[in-house]
């Protein structure tokens, strides 16, 4: 079964589709990744990171997760900072992987797994 805070987040999300008040699928692809956080995070229960996640699974190339620890947890392995850097941090030195930060994000997932820190040691 769902919680009820679950439940509560399905039933809007389909109010709010049937209402549309969210983007059909067939004008997502017109729209910018941007646009897309903003109008799936009015749905109680989905922010910014479940949207960034369902888009990078969507295959949009440009998309940097900052606040989600994998990719902040890899980026401190990958440049062997000792710390993790802040969102605001990330998104700076992020700049540089434009436009594929989907990319980027995977290989410091792949970073921060206990099995690359193992087979790199």
């Amino acid at each position: 079964g769902l919680s009820w805070s679950k439940i509560r987040a399905v039933k809007d999300l389909a109010d709010k589709t049937r209402e549309k008040l969210l983007p059909a699928p067939k004008d997502i692809a017109g729209m910018s990744s941007e646009e897309i956080i903003k109008a799936f995070s009015t749905v109680r229960g989905i922010g910014p990171w479940t949207v960034e996640m369902l888009l990078i699974s969507m295959g949009r190339p440009d998309i940097l997760p900052v606040t989600d620890l994998g990719v902040r947890r890899g980026f401190s392995v990958a440049y062997e900072t000792g710390e993790l850097p802040t969102p605001k941090e990330l998104l700076e030195r992020g700049e540089c992987w434009r436009p594929f930060r989907s990319v980027a994000s995977w290989y410091l997932w792949q970073a921060a797994s206990p099995k690359f820190r193992a087979e790199s040691a």
